[in-house]
């Protein structure tokens, strides 16, 4: 049996500022970050507040997965920065997909009955 496969998202994660909205987080407009895989890849000499990647993280391995359109997961992009007072926004786009092997991405073997 050949090794299963699965599909993942690469995502874009981009700092939306409202014109004249206080920033407090240390971002720019079009900041950014992507995640393909399980990596995170920031451009070079840029930074990203660890605050704000803690109120995005939790939504990312979700939205790397395929959705039911009628999902919010599909539909809902927009994340707050936790600050209150700070008016950014960080957007998830999602790419194209990307293909993994199941053996590369983990030790623990299929059981026998996912490749019934």
């Amino acid at each position: 049996m050949a090794d299963p496969a699965f599909e993942l998202y690469d995502l874009r994660v981009e700092v939306i500022i409202p014109e004249g909205g206080a920033v407090y987080c240390g971002a720019r407009p079009g900041d950014h970050f992507e995640l393909r895989g399980e990596m995170l890849h920031l451009p070079p000499g840029q930074g990203i507040s660890i605050y704000s990647l803690a109120a995005v993280l939790p939504l990312l391995a979700a939205k790397q997965r395929p959705t039911d359109p009628a999902d919010w997961m599909s539909t809902d992009a927009e994340v707050a920065c936790p600050d209150p007072n700070c008016s950014t926004r960080l957007r998830i786009r999602r790419l194209g997909r990307r293909r993994f092997l199941h053996a590369e991405t983990t030790a623990v073997p299929m059981p026998p009955e996912a490749g019934a």
